[in-house]
């Protein structure tokens, strides 16, 4: 029987998989036969010369012991990832099969009508092409003159670390779910709140309005709370990790002074104006929402033209805007190495050695180039889940169906919760439109062109500081840490008692890259929380294949997890 969970046929396996990816796996068939072979013959474990020399001459063209252990390495890791691979029938939320009408899935790009539900015969067309031929997807048809986003990367191989399609994040909240009504609130706070400083949030009546309407939501909310398991105004938009609660909202990483090379990188960014400066915020008006829906691409933002450190949700918004999706971390790790002179791991080989220092293995080299290896890695993981798992529905749709349903009487599940806030003069209500629910954008082009779950940006950072903690000591302390000031433009020092460390700020950074792209109203809270986790397994799952390939004594980084453990890679 069909799985409608995972779109795949539990009899049939090969039933939806692309038929490109079918033929792959047919060669990938006769591999694994031919390297059945090999193992009849006696390659492992390649232990003392004689076994070496012996393999080596059946297999006929390996011409030294070297290559035979080089390949076996590649074969066992090989096996374990084959091993360790859970199941290929990834389950999404099912909202896709509740509702016929497509309202709580990713449409954006295709043409819809004119109450933003997609054409169904567009939609067809895109689910043909996710379990179709390369050439399908040039056969959707769009509603306007922007592209969808690289679904095909999701179906792509690597030769290192778990395969893309065998991690698992769990299903999203459900699009009628208390749950999503909660997330979707905190969207509207973070755009309400966009250009209040956070360092300022403990004095806002705005921020405090935020706290007051979230605590409402009780367990259903999940982000950041104090020990009591109240959200405060020091808790509002943070990560959930130790480090994300403590000193300042920014990472330390945002403000440190910043060497590439002898080029010394300024921290200060080119930020946009405020609408009460003369910017604005985007797609509050239904009929420009619908263009951005069916794929019309809008006009600009206004930029400030003082340049600003990060002090509210405007900047950090434009920070993730146009980054690199790795620029955050090779500026981490830059200021590790040039403006804090942090330590290695104390499970660097070299850290005791009085003759070696390493360089292309263990060293400086080596953290930055896998740091940045990752990134890629990590986003055909997520691509994966994006496109043919889950295909969510961003946080600007969902609010456009809250307004549909306040003030256009649509019948859409929304749950009772949010519409209660978002049409209460004592809750979100009082800080929108009159009679608009829509989500104030950031961006003039709302969301990227593809699914929000789970998030590209959330991801790499997962995957990127995780490389980063395996390197360096996570507990050395950050001395003398600085905050913007209220204008963004100077920094001050910062008073605060706590100890700010390097493996907390790097958790902070981490969260603060993947929060930001909420605050500017493409992502959700889930897709955060989720898509780090996400990058991180991937990391490890990549330092782990590295481990037997080294000459050094090694015995593995010691590293502390998202979720507060501490893992030996």
């Amino acid at each position: 029987m069909k799985n409608k969970d995972s779109n795949i046929d539990k009899n049939n396996e090969t039933e939806n998989v692309p038929s490109e990816r079918r033929k792959f796996l047919s060669r990938l068939g006769k591999v694994a036969v031919a390297g059945a072979a090999v193992g009849a013959i006696g390659v492992k474990p390649f232990i003392g010369g004689k076994t070496e020399e012996v393999v080596a001459q059946k297999l006929g063209n390996v011409k030294s012991r070297r290559a035979a252990r080089c390949y076996q390495l590649r074969v066992d890791a090989a096996q374990k990832h084959f091993d360790g691979f859970a199941n290929e029938y990834h389950t999404n939320n099912n909202d896709e099969y509740l509702y016929g009408n497509k309202i709580a899935n990713y449409t954006k790009g295709l043409p819809h009508n004119s109450n933003g539900e997609v054409s169904l015969t567009a939609y067809n067309s895109l689910m043909r092409s996710l379990r179709g031929t390369p050439a399908e997807f040039e056969q959707i048809p769009m509603g306007g003159n922007r592209r969808l986003v690289n679904p095909q990367s999701g179906m792509a191989y690597d030769m290192e670390g778990k395969d893309s399609q065998g991690f698992h994040i769990p299903p999203a909240p459900a699009f009628a779910s208390r749950e999503n009504a909660a997330e979707i609130a905190e969207n509207y706070w973070m755009a309400i709140l966009r250009d209040v400083a956070v360092e300022e949030y403990s004095n806002s009546p705005i921020a405090r309005a935020a706290v007051a309407d979230l605590n409402l939501f009780g367990d259903d909310f999940k982000g950041a709370k104090n020990s009591s398991g109240q959200v405060t105004p020091d808790t509002l938009f943070r990560g959930l990790t130790t480090g994300d609660k403590a000193g300042p909202h920014y990472s330390q990483f945002f403000f440190q002074q910043c060497y590439l090379g002898v080029c010394e990188v300024s921290q200060r960014i080119k930020t946009v104006l405020s609408p009460a400066d003369g910017g604005q915020d985007f797609m509050t008006d239904f009929n420009k929402w619908l263009e951005v829906q069916n794929g019309v691409s809008q006009g600009n933002c206004l930029y400030d033209p003082i340049p600003r450190y990060l002090r509210n949700g405007r900047d950090v918004g434009q920070w993730v805007h146009i980054d690199l999706v790795f620029q955050a971390y090779m500026q981490a790790f830059l200021i590790m190495c040039t403006t804090l002179h942090a330590p290695f791991d104390k499970g660097n080989p070299y850290a005791g050695s009085a003759t070696q220092e390493g360089f292309g293995t263990f060293g400086a080299p080596h953290a930055a180039v896998l740091m940045t290896e990752v990134a890629s890695r990590a986003l055909k993981a997520v691509w994966f889940q994006k496109w043919f798992v889950h295909r969510r529905l961003r946080p600007e749709v969902f609010a456009g169906r809250v307004h549909q349903k306040l003030y256009r009487n649509a019948d859409y599940p929304v749950h009772s919760e949010i519409l209660n806030s978002a049409s209460s003069s004592n809750r979100l209500g009082k800080y929108l439109s009159p009679g608009n629910a829509l989500l104030p954008m950031a961006f003039p082009e709302g969301s990227p062109m593809h699914p929000s779950y789970g998030a590209g940006h959330a991801c790499v950072a997962g995957a990127c500081t995780t490389i980063l903690k395996a390197f360096f000591d996570e507990s050395t302390v950050i001395q003398n840490p600085l905050v913007p000031d209220s204008t963004g433009t100077v920094l001050v020092p910062y008073s605060g008692a706590e100890n700010l460390t390097i493996g907390g700020e790097l958790n902070k950074l981490a969260s603060n890259v993947a929060l930001a792209r909420n605050v500017t109203g493409v992502h959700w809270r889930s897709d955060a929380t989720e898509s780090l986790k996400l990058g991180e397994e991937l990391a490890i799952s990549i330092l782990r294949d590295q481990a037997g390939c080294y000459m050094e004594q090694f015995n593995g980084f010691s590293l502390t997890k998202f979720d507060g453990t501490t893992i030996t890679v």
